[in-house]
């Protein structure tokens, strides 16, 4: 199998309706994951989101804020 890297940038690569219908299909089969192996996929999101904080690509945002902005839009 190709380079996650490699693939990811192929989708990317895609028309906007085939890579909306392939994500349907990747959302769509993470309900037929096992408890345990949701879990792990969680745990791993949680781990790359932290790393990003850490490595300074992702800057954190206060929740508070965020609820704010939400309520104001929906207004």
């Amino acid at each position: 199998m190709e380079n996650l890297d490699e693939l990811t940038q192929q989708v990317l690569e895609l028309p906007l309706e085939k890579r909306s219908k392939l994500a349907e299909k990747l959302l769509e089969s993470l309900d037929e994951l096992a408890p345990e192996e949701l879990e792990q996929v969680w745990a791993a999101e949680a781990e790359r989101r932290y790393q990003a904080f850490e490595d300074g690509r992702v800057d954190a945002v206060d929740g508070t804020a965020v609820h704010s902005e939400i309520v104001a839009d929906l207004k």
